[in-house]
C-alpha cells in the first residue's frame, strides 16, 4: 500500500467516525474497505490519539483530532475545551455527557462522551433534535434575547411524548423559569425512557454559547441519587468549560 493510499484510507476511516462511534465492521462497510485494513488503520490511529476505543469495543474520534481541529472553527475549539469536563462528568455520574449549541429551533450535539453503562443508548454527536423538548435546548432557548427566543420557538411545537410541552404560552413561562435557575431537568419529554439535565456554558463576555448535559435511562437516572446533587455537578462542569473558554480568549470569565 502506497503512503498516499494509506493517508486516503485513514482519512476515510476518520470521516466514518465523524458522525459517531462505530465498530470495525461498520467502518469497513461505510468506507468500502476490508475489515483487516480498517482494523490495522484503527490500531495505528489509536496509537497517535486520532481515535480511541470505547468500552463496548467501538471507536470514536480521539482527543488528538479534536486538538488539531480546535483552530478550524469555534465549534471545534469548544469541543476540545469541553472534552475533559465531559469526561469527568461521565466518570463521576456514570452516564453519558454531551455538549450542544442552538441551531435555529433545534439543538445540535457537538460532542458526547459515553459511559460504560451506556450500552443501548445512541451517540448523539452530529444530531439535531427539537430544542423545546430536551434539557440543553431549554437552557439555550432560555438565555436568548426575547426577540430571538420568540423566533426560535417553532409553530407548531412538535409533540414527541405525552410529556412534551406543546403550548407556546406554557413554554414561554417555562423558559422564563429556566433562565432564573442554574440548570434544567427534562423527564421523558423527547423520549419516554430518557431523562436529562443541562447547564449553560458562558463565554468571556457572559453570553451563553453552549450547554453541557448529562442524560441516561429513566429507570436509573437520576435514580436514588439526589437530582439537585447531579445538577450541581453539571453546573460546575459547564462553568469549568466557560472558564477555559475565557482563558483561551485571554479575557476573565464571567460568573453565572
Amino acid at each position: 500500500m502506497s503512503n498516499v493510499q494509506s493517508v486516503e484510507r485513514a482519512f476515510a476511516v476518520l470521516r466514518c467516525l465523524a458522525s459517531g462511534s462505530a465498530g470495525v465492521s461498520d467502518v469497513a462497510e461505510r468506507a468500502h474497505l476490508p475489515k483487516s485494513t480498517v482494523s490495522r488503520l484503527l490500531a495505528t490511529l489509536g496509537e497517535v490519539g486520532a481515535v480511541e476505543q470505547l468500552a463496548d469495543g467501538t471507536y470514536r474520534v480521539g482527543d488528538a483530532m479534536a486538538d488539531i481541529a480546535a483552530g478550524a472553527t469555534p465549534g471545534r475549539h469548544l469541543v476540545a475545551v469541553a472534552r475533559p469536563s465531559l469526561t469527568e462528568l461521565v466518570a463521576t455520574l456514570g452516564e453519558d455527557a454531551g455538549l450542544s449549541v442552538l441551531d435555529g429551533s433545534d439543538v445540535y450535539y457537538l460532542d458526547q462522551v459515553r459511559a460504560v453503562a451506556s450500552v443501548g443508548l445512541r451517540d448523539w454527536t452530529g444530531e439535531r433534535v427539537p430544542a423545546h423538548c430536551v434539557s440543553s435546548g431549554l437552557v439555550l432557548l432560555a438565555h436568548l434575547s426575547p426577540g430571538s427566543r420568540e423566533a426560535a420557538i417553532p409553530r407548531p411545537l412538535v409533540r414527541l411524548t405525552s410529556r412534551t410541552v406543546v403550548s407556546r404560552a406554557a413554554l414561554r413561562a417555562r423558559l422564563a423559569a429556566v433562565a432564573a435557575q442554574p440548570s434544567a431537568w427534562v423527564f421523558g419529554e423527547y423520549d419516554d425512557d430518557i431523562n436529562s439535565v443541562a447547564a449553560p456554558v458562558r463565554d468571556a463576555t457572559g453570553a451563553v454559547v453552549a450547554a453541557v448535559h448529562v442524560h441516561g435511562p429513566a429507570y436509573r437516572f437520576p435514580g436514588t441519587v439526589d437530582a439537585e446533587t447531579i445538577a450541581s455537578r453539571v453546573v460546575a462542569a459547564a462553568r469549568r468549560v466557560g472558564d477555559q473558554l475565557a482563558a483561551t480568549s485571554g479575557r476573565p470569565g464571567v460568573a453565572s
